[in-house]
């Protein structure tokens, strides 16, 4: 297929682009004292802006002490214009444009802001205050410029400053500023605008970020939307129109795995027919087909990638290369926000070197070649066997059973975990090229590591699905979830899930989403404690929509053709009904194999569920470190 639309380049003022692909701004948590550049965000930009990408947006940039945040970068002094250069190099050296997003927060996201600073939001501004801030937003462009940025992005979508003005519920103001119209909700936007260009000149690419609706009851809509674009659109070289609201709604503005990919698209199209600027859309976009459509169609000028470049930084590469199917997808898994909110780090569950990107994406090959047996072949032990025979040695991956993928066979039962299905067959590919030699139903015994003869043994025989000596659980109506996919025409259409961790929830919502009726039932009184803190709660919202009844603190103690008996704290005995049930009471490490295996080879490494019963994120990671190690 041929991707012309997608890599033509495109103009923005006084700028060209390669090509119509562009990182969007997006909050690492890589600076470092507060506000400095961090040589690891240096390192990030300059891998994506080498793997392909037309533009690199650089992220966050408070455009004043008082909006400053923790570990965002800032824009309103000579030293972050200073440091901020050394982004711009790190860009250009490696081939891309650069541009930095210039944003005051208002108050979201509060816990983010410095104790010592003061929230402001358009009910508490003062007029001389709105006037000094987009005097600020003017000094920051300014900077901009003189660090040596090709474009910028004024951010007002998402619950910040500018967009706060511009929703009808947030803006209470009674003034020029106020919530009495459109034109007064705009007015500090246009403004700030104003300002921009005045500091930037004629020729410097402004670009404004904003929600084309904020999808939610009170929130304005698309129809004003397009009226809001039409607003600003003389001001603006690129109108970037992303979805919802930080405060109503997390997963509109980064969609999850349970929506579909582009599923923001249509704003941006309906816009775009009503203005007479190029329009950018965003939204789970990681197919470069789709993507080229969406260009060659006219539904969009640009499209915007984010968690798909992390998870692939030289994803535009390898489609102008034709090796379309070499790229890693994202999972949309939420594991790189979860991290960022939990830790204050950034990971990814399929790119083990986000965040380490100063080392180069090439692994080092070893001094010393050696034979490296590798037992079993999920996502820790084929990432383990890829990087291993990076590095030069020999590698033999063993697996015991017909098929790769370990537990990721599974997700074949579940349509919006189709990436992570096919995660394996991209690192089987990338095994088998780098020369693994890969041998299926071969279990690894004491006596199969002293024929080899190893240097280094991995152990990646993952876990086991636990399932209790409940009374019926041999009946032909009970299906193992990690089973799933090869018993779907057994599936009933009254189905009882029996444990609510995350697979247990997933799986509900995949048979909810074909139609039958679901009931989950959870010895605990909360389900999913084991979902990260990003995708827990659209979890729950997809349980609410999916799932005819949850019924947590039941304890399943028999299970009959006519459902699963349950005690609940009091005691008290319920038939929760079905003529399916699904055993989904989690995993257990094969501890069996570890021991069997711990010192049968001079050099031996556990990872991944073998472990410990944990992610796909951590196998991976175990994997790579562990072949690092050899």
């Amino acid at each position: 297929m041929s991707y012309d639309a997608l890599f033509s380049p495109i103009k923005l003022r006084g700028l060209e682009l390669k090509n119509r692909v562009v990182l969007p701004g997006m909050n690492t948590k890589m600076a470092k004292n507060k506000h400095d550049v961090a040589e690891d965000l240096t390192g990030y930009h300059g891998a994506i802006a080498a793997g392909g990408c037309g533009l690199n947006i650089v992220e966050i940039a408070t455009i004043c002490p008082e909006c400053h945040a923790y570990l965002y970068l800032g824009l309103y002094n000579e030293h972050h214009r200073d440091e901020l250069k050394k982004i711009v190099d790190a860009i250009h050296e490696n081939g891309g444009k650069a541009a930095v997003q210039i944003w005051h927060g208002g108050f979201v996201p509060q816990e983010f802001f410095d104790k010592t600073n003061k929230l402001e939001t358009p009910d508490n501004l003062t007029v001389e205050r709105i006037h000094e801030i987009i005097k600020q937003y003017g000094q920051a462009a300014k900077f901009a410029v003189e660090a040596g940025f090709d474009a910028l992005e004024f951010h007002g979508a998402h619950t910040y400053l500018p967009h706060e003005f511009m929703n009808p519920s947030l803006n209470q103001r009674t003034d020029e500023y106020g919530n009495q119209s459109l034109e007064n909700r705009c007015r500090f936007a246009c403004q700030v605008l104003d300002a921009v260009r005045a500091a930037v000149g004629p020729m410097f690419p402004i670009e404004f970020r904003f929600s084309g609706s904020e999808l939610f009851e009170g929130g304005y809509d698309l129809e004003e939307g397009v009226r809001i674009a039409q607003t600003l659109e003389s001001r603006i070289d690129l109108l970037h129109v992303s979805a919802g609201t930080y405060q109503r709604g997390f997963g509109d503005t980064h969609p999850s795995m349970f929506k579909d990919h582009g599923c923001n698209v249509y704003l941006a199209a309906e816009i775009k027919k009503h203005v007479s600027i190029p329009v950018a859309t965003i939204g789970g976009l990681n197919d470069p087909a789709q993507m080229e459509e969406i260009i060659a169609s006219g539904k969009a000028d640009v499209v915007y990638m984010a968690r798909a470049l992390l998870a692939d930084p030289f994803l535009p590469r390898k489609v102008m290369e034709n090796r379309s199917e070499d790229i890693v997808h994202c999972l949309r898994c939420f594991t790189c926000m979860a991290e960022r909110a939990a830790t204050g780090t950034r990971r990814c569950t399929v790119n083990p070197l986000i965040g380490r990107e100063m080392e180069g994406d090439e692994v080092q090959p070893a001094l010393v070649k050696k034979k490296v047996l590798i037992a079993g072949g999920g996502p820790g032990g084929l990432y383990a066997a890829w990087t291993a025979a990076r590095r030069g040695h020999s590698v033999v991956l063993c697996e015991k059973e017909v098929a790769l993928g370990g537990i990721l066979k599974s997700e074949i039962a579940l349509p919006f975990k189709r990436e992570m299905f096919a995660l394996t067959e991209t690192y089987e590919r990338f095994a088998r090229n780098a020369g693994v030699e890969i041998r299926f139903n071969t279990e690894v015994t004491p006596e199969y590591v002293e024929k080899e003869a190893p240097d280094a043994l991995i152990i990646a025989a993952g876990s086991r699905p636990l399932v209790p000596p409940i009374k019926g659980m041999d009946g032909e109506q009970v299906v193992v979830v990690n089973e799933l996919y090869r018993n779907l025409d057994k599936i009933s259409d009254k189905v009882v899930v029996m444990g609510g961790g995350l697979a247990g929830c997933e799986c509900a919502i995949s048979l909810g989403m074909e139609g039958k009726e679901v009931q989950l039932v959870e010895m605990r009184d909360a389900l999913a404690p084991d979902a990260n803190v990003r995708h827990r709660p659209l979890l729950l919202k997809e349980i609410e929509k999916q799932v005819k009844a949850v019924h947590t603190g039941y304890r399943a103690e028999e299970i009959t053709p006519e459902g699963v008996w349950c005690t609940d704290a009091n005691g008290e005995r319920h038939l929760v009904e079905g003529t399916t049930v699904i055993c989904a009471l989690g995993q257990r490490a094969r501890t069996d194999v570890v021991e069997q295996l711990r010192n049968t080879a001079p050099f031996v490494r556990v990872i991944g569920d073998a472990r410990r019963v944990s992610t796909i994120t951590n196998a991976v990671y175990q994997g790579y470190h562990a072949a690092l190690d050899i």
